[in-house]
């Protein structure tokens, strides 16, 4: 079994989504350990709910990359599931994961995604430009915001009267909260041959 790492900064409803997820749709990889930029995350009482270990990194710069790497090192980590996790990691320390990062965007990418493109703001542009459909993607991490291989996408459709709440909610749960483990398990498959 591969060790996981979670890396997380707000709420952890994805977090979620992977921990019910353990046994079931991810059989090749555990959560090892969760780590989080913000010491107020409650994705933090999540994981200890659920009994996995947590850090916290609040370094900024290359002292958090460094700081991250160690603790990814001292847990044996051998993929990293970035579950809202709003900190972009530089080309050298993803190029040192090679496709062993992945992210859920809350789009279909190529749309409404890269720098600056995340969380409820991801909804809004979707309603703005009138989309019919939107969706969730997950993806590997390089170091081009969103700019990694695609591993899955899912569909959401819009529907009349959506605000960029609703349909934030109508995403995770139709396609992030379903692709997110089942991107993870394909991941650790490969990984674990």
């Amino acid at each position: 079994m591969l060790n996981i790492a979670v890396l997380v900064s707000g709420g952890g409803t994805n977090l979620q989504a992977l921990i019910d997820a353990q046994g079931k749709t991810i059989k090749s990889g555990r959560i090892k350990v969760v780590i989080s930029n913000k010491s107020d995350a409650y994705a933090l009482v999540r994981a200890k709910n659920a009994g996995i270990d947590t850090e916290v990194i609040e370094e900024k710069g290359e002292s958090f990359e460094k700081a991250l790497t160690e603790k990814l090192e001292k847990h044996g980590v051998d993929i990293i599931v970035l579950a809202g996790f709003m900190k972009i990691l530089s080309g050298s320390f993803t190029s040192r994961y090679a496709n062993r990062i992945i992210n859920v965007h809350p789009s279909l990418i190529p749309s409404f995604c890269g720098k600056g493109a995340y969380g409820l703001k991801v909804h809004e542009m979707a309603l703005e430009y009138g989309v019919k459909v939107t969706g969730a993607t997950v993806h590997f991490v390089n170091e081009i915001p969103d700019g990694g291989s695609i591993i899955m996408q899912k569909a959401v459709e819009i529907e009349e009267g959506d605000t960029p709440e609703i349909l934030q909610r109508r995403v995770m749960e139709q396609a992030e909260w379903k692709i997110l483990p089942e991107a993870t398990e394909l991941v650790c498959q490969k990984w674990s041959k």
